[in-house]
């Protein structure tokens, strides 16, 4: 356990420590124009390699995918801290990216096989915990690291914590050795990774960088489109598909995708704009707007750990999807209705809600992924439920980013002010204490506008995933205080 935990708080950790340090490594390194290629590049690369690592482990044995996933990451992080240009930093977190991809579904596949279903709720605080420590001291940490030593050391720190876990790994996870004779599905792989990288440059780019009508965004769209038709029929004709489409004639599994998929979307869609509301609108330090999210990232934990306990103790789990879509929904309602003059209390109130919706959700959904699958198939089950999450995130980012940066510009047009091309990143506190009351007076009302209408649509998107929960049909958990097949087999 504690070999995962490290794992997946090096998996956590990383987008969120990163972030903070590049506006230094780009004064660095310059290149400011690749920016966004530094984020991109990783997140491609890991939303590729998620189901590819998910099939090798179940064909190979989840030990030796797994310690080769970490070890990737590592030397991806070393070269990274090593990087002496733009370029370089880029293909680096690309390498980084394809060890990522691995290490989160790696710990819920091993989980899946060492823990029975019906005992993994006693390890569901463990994970929130490791998740909500991950979200808030992310920041803070690579804050530290950056102002306090040097932004090599956001990629160093890595080296220590992932040795650890290698280490522990090593040592204490004991599997039987596995190896198939099955052929490796190359062109699957080949046509869904061609899929999901469209997918993902869609929703980076699309209203961005290219215009959503434009011929590159239009482009992506046939050759996604394309690739995923192309990939459903090589998966229908190979011995061994990389990820078998039979899993979805489990009505469960299929409702869990989609549900997986909608709290993605609302989640990392509406989440991401918080911090633009509590800077701009509470006049909070960019530290301190972290701090301001503990309230949601409480609630998830605890309802979590209590859901955990629970599912353990009863093996009933179908009514805990219905509440948490409710309560997300009803977290977002409450977050759409946020004005100018919100106390930071009131706020966290709200977010603790949604957090509390967040609980319910976010361990229950890849519980009930893996155990609507046989043991065969867990790695693909747990990367299959992280990838529709991720790829819900990705579409609700882009969603909501464009419709945010259309109220803003609404509310700054309506009131004859520039409109900052469409962007409110450049609008610090520090900033806006230096224009007129009027002008604060409209931005403040132009970030509401917009962060109104992101939560609003994102309660609405909601009643989807909570129509969606109530096709669950609460098949029950395999195990009560026994291992699985895998441990027994040791």
């Amino acid at each position: 356990m504690i070999g995962l935990v490290i794992t997946m708080l090096l998996a956590m950790l990383d987008n969120l420590i990163v972030g903070t340090a590049m506006p230094t490594i780009v004064g660095d390194l310059g290149g400011a124009n690749h920016l966004s290629w530094v984020v991109t590049s990783y997140t491609l690369a890991t939303a590729a390699a998620t189901p590819i690592w998910g099939k090798l482990g179940d064909l190979y044995g989840r030990k030796g995918t797994f310690l080769t996933s970490i070890t990737i990451f590592l030397a991806g992080s070393a070269l990274a801290g090593l990087s002496q240009n733009m370029n370089e930093m880029i293909a680096f977190r690309a390498l980084q990216g394809l060890g990522a991809g691995g290490l989160m579904v790696g710990v819920m596949s091993i989980m899946g096989a060492l823990v029975s279903p019906r005992e993994r709720g006693k390890y569901q605080g463990l994970f929130a915990a490791v998740m909500a420590l991950a979200t808030i001291g992310g920041p803070l940490l690579g804050g530290f690291i950056t102002d306090h030593f040097s932004w090599h050391w956001i990629f160093y720190i890595n080296i220590p914590l992932g040795a650890i876990a290698l280490a522990m790994v090593t040592i204490t996870l004991h599997l039987p050795k596995s190896r198939s004779n099955a052929k490796i599905d190359y062109l699957g792989a080949l046509l869904l990774t061609v899929g999901i990288t469209s997918l993902v440059l869609i929703t980076t780019w699309g209203g961005t960088q290219y215009a959503w009508g434009s011929k590159h965004i239009i482009g992506l769209a046939v050759l996604a489109v394309a690739s995923l038709i192309g990939f459903c029929y090589v998966e229908q004709r190979v011995s061994e598909p990389m990820l078998p489409l039979g899993l979805f004639r489990n009505r469960d599994f299929t409702v869990v995708s989609i549900i997986g998929f909608i709290v993605g979307f609302q989640m990392f869609g509406g989440v991401t704009f918080l911090p633009q509301y509590q800077q701009i609108v509470q006049n909070a330090s960019a530290t301190n707007s972290g701090l301001l999210l503990m309230p949601m990232m409480f609630g998830m934990l605890v309802v979590s750990l209590v859901v955990g306990q629970v599912v353990t103790k009863t093996g009933k789990y179908r009514i805990f999807p219905i509440i948490g879509t409710v309560v997300m929904g009803v977290g977002s309602f409450l977050l759409s209705g946020m004005g100018t003059d919100t106390t930071r209390l009131t706020s966290g109130i709200y977010m603790a809600v949604l957090g509390a919706g967040m609980g319910f959700l976010m361990q229950i959904t890849m519980l009930v992924a893996q155990n609507s699958v046989e043991l065969k198939d867990m790695g693909v089950a747990s990367s299959t439920a992280t990838l529709f999450r991720t790829i819900g995130g990705s579409f609700g980012v882009a969603l909501f980013g464009a419709i945010y940066t259309n109220r803003m510009k609404d509310t700054l047009a309506k009131a004859h002010l520039p409109s900052s091309g469409g962007s409110t990143a450049d609008l610090t506190p520090a900033r806006l204490r230096g224009m007129k009351p009027e002008v604060q007076n409209v931005i403040h009302h132009g970030v509401t506008n917009g962060i109104h209408s992101v939560f609003l649509w994102a309660a609405a998107i909601s009643v989807l995933a909570i129509a969606a929960s109530l096709f669950l049909r609460g098949a029950p958990l395999r195990g009560a205080g026994k291992p699985s097949v895998e441990a027994a087999a040791h």
